[in-house]
């Protein structure tokens, strides 16, 4: 078998489920998860991971794709370097809910903040505590 042969996959969702078919033959009960890429003008790329209850019995052919975790370094970088120190600076100097008083109260808090930002949480409204 050529490693870039094309298979035949038909994925079916529901609201909670999916139907699996590979070469016309349903493995839906032998998989716990699937990851269904593609870059443009390319093939897709299907990553399945097994089912618990699936040990060494699987008949069939697969493309077989292993793969790392992304290394997050680069895109900490890239989100990182697209931050501008002023606007860091005064947000943080803004937000008086992540002072405390202890001990690298700024660095505690600039990290705070961006880790917000990283989760796309740009626009957090914060009241000033002191009553007026």
């Amino acid at each position: 078998m050529d490693d870039d042969e094309l298979h035949q996959v038909r994925i079916t969702t529901g609201q909670a489920s999916a139907t699996l078919s590979l070469g016309g033959r349903d493995i839906s009960k032998q998989v716990s998860g699937y990851q269904l890429s593609q870059v443009a003008g390319a093939a897709p790329v299907l990553v399945l991971q097994m089912a618990a209850h699936v040990r060494e019995n699987f008949e069939g052919l697969a493309h077989v794709v292993i793969g790392d975790p992304p290394d997050p370094g680069p895109a900490a970088a890239a989100f990182l370097g697209a931050i501008d120190a002023g606007e860091l600076e005064r947000s943080v100097l803004n937000r008086h809910d992540l002072m405390d008083g202890g001990p690298n109260e700024l660095t505690r808090a600039l990290l705070q903040l961006l880790q917000e930002w990283a989760r796309g949480e740009w626009n957090r409204e914060v009241t000033d505590a002191v009553p007026q």
